[in-house]
């Protein structure tokens, strides 16, 4: 059992009036509002959000979060609404370009986990999440249409946080002294700028990266997830919802990585972490016709996307420190790293979990954050390492090396132990093997009556 928050008046880091200390989060993704949703459930009254976009709005493309996510946002009491809009993903399957079955793995509860693997729109995760914050923490805890534009550094590990705020062409500038201040300010972030100057853009690593959301009958998509490739280009494809309407369709998430060719890469180098450039479909189509998998044309799929998104692959090299004094670094502010495994997403609502407790159980507010990074660290660099060595989807490079013309039997190319043992690996990385998750989290807090 954890033992009780301190009081804030009892300690000598004692806030005006006994009030709880004042945590403002930059920026209002999937790591900022689980944050604040996390901060609220251990006890912080003063919890404010603010984020650049004017309003929270359903974009984006599909994500997958992990077990020990999922079992986080359960603890806040989300499951329900979150799979409302999501579907169970029970069975993840790697193939070869030549169509050959590589693996194929059950996940979330089939795999034995006390809680499933769900695959969900991002938009509709971040509306549960900002519903939840405004329900909970008030209306006035995110605040839209806020940039930051500077951190400043004051005595006693404290942060001025220079903001702009934006309506329409009207501008105007603020700033706040919050007692803790969150970057979550995604893969450029200016809190992570402040903490690092002169660190530069995120690199390249010369792969572009297609993503969109496509409605296709569900008979067309199968019920699992699918990793296709070969050591140069690669799809994922997955249903993230259940069947609806008259022709029973369901929204299948698509995604599709391939080195930039030389009339792309100039291009690239100046969109490093621009998610929003569309593009067409018949920019990309050509290098996937033919790839078919049980049943699972990818360019059906394709063909069938409401739009496309193109950008450079890219992530953030590990940091050697992610806080100083009374500011830190969550999700892509502090490890944003390669779109493989399904960890982006996953790794920023367990940080976010294991943030709150730790300031819940630190009397000095620096301290609790120092503990938080910590424990964080450690687990985001080794999957940032992890991904840019191809994470668990290493075994297709495997499989093309070792018969790159395909195969009959994956037996005779990898056995079944490899397999096994590259899954395994990255899952314990990633923390979200069986025997981890269902020990439960270790993150509730026990909040004294007020």
């Amino acid at each position: 059992m954890p033992s009780p928050v301190p009081s804030p008046a009892a300690h000598p880091y004692a806030y005006p009036y006994g009030q709880s200390p004042h945590v403002v989060i930059a920026g209002g993704g999937v790591a900022g509002l689980t944050a604040a949703l996390a901060l609220h459930a251990a006890g912080f009254e003063r919890v404010t959000v603010v984020e650049a976009a004017v309003a929270i709005r359903p974009l984006g493309a599909g994500l997958n979060l992990m077990p020990n996510a999922v079992r986080e946002l359960d603890a806040l009491g989300l499951l329900d609404a979150l799979e409302a809009g999501a579907v169970r993903t029970r069975e993840l399957r790697y193939y070869h370009r030549s169509g050959g079955l590589i693996s194929r793995e059950p996940r979330g509860l089939g795999a034995g986990h006390r809680w499933p693997q769900l695959s969900v729109h991002r938009g509709h995760l971040q509306q549960v999440l900002a519903g939840a914050v405004r329900a909970r923490l008030g209306p006035g805890a995110l605040v839209t249409g806020v940039r930051v534009r500077g951190v400043e550094p004051l005595p006693h590990g404290r942060t001025r946080l220079l903001l702009e705020h934006r309506e329409g062409a009207v501008r105007g500038r603020a700033s706040l002294e919050p007692d803790v201040l969150v970057g979550a300010d995604g893969i450029r972030s200016a809190v992570r700028a402040a903490l690092h100057p002169g660190e530069g853009g995120p690199p390249w690593n010369g792969m572009l990266v297609w993503r969109g959301v496509s409605r296709m009958p569900a008979r067309a998509v199968g019920a699992f997830m699918l990793i296709a490739g070969d050591d140069r280009q690669k799809a994922v494809v997955y249903p993230m919802g259940r069947p609806t309407g008259r022709r029973r369709e369901v929204l299948v998430n698509w995604a599709l990585a391939r080195p930039a060719d030389a009339t792309c890469a100039s291009a690239a180098e100046r969109l490093r972490g621009d998610w929003n450039r569309t593009v067409p479909v018949d920019t990309f189509l050509p290098f996937y016709e033919g790839w078919e998998f049980d049943g699972v044309s990818v360019p059906d799929v394709l063909r069938a996307a409401e739009s496309a998104h193109e950008y450079p692959m890219v992530d953030r090299a590990p940091l050697d420190r992610w806080t100083r004094g009374r500011t830190t670094l969550i999700g892509d502010a502090a490890h944003a790293m390669y779109p493989i495994g399904s960890n982006g997403a996953t790794q920023s609502i367990v940080d976010a979990r294991a943030l709150a407790h730790a300031l819940a159980h630190h009397a000095d507010p620096a301290e609790g954050l120092a503990a938080y990074e910590r424990e964080r660290r450690p687990v985001t660099t080794a999957l940032q390492r992890a991904n840019r060595e191809r994470g668990p989807e290493v075994v297709i490079d495997l499989a093309h090396a070792r018969a790159p013309h395909g195969f009959t039997d994956i037996r005779d190319v990898i056995s079944a132990e490899e397999l096994a043992a590259v899954a395994g690996r990255y899952a314990a990385t990633g923390g979200f093997d069986p025997a981890t998750v269902n020990q439960g989290s270790p993150y509730e807090v026990a909040v004294p009556a007020v």
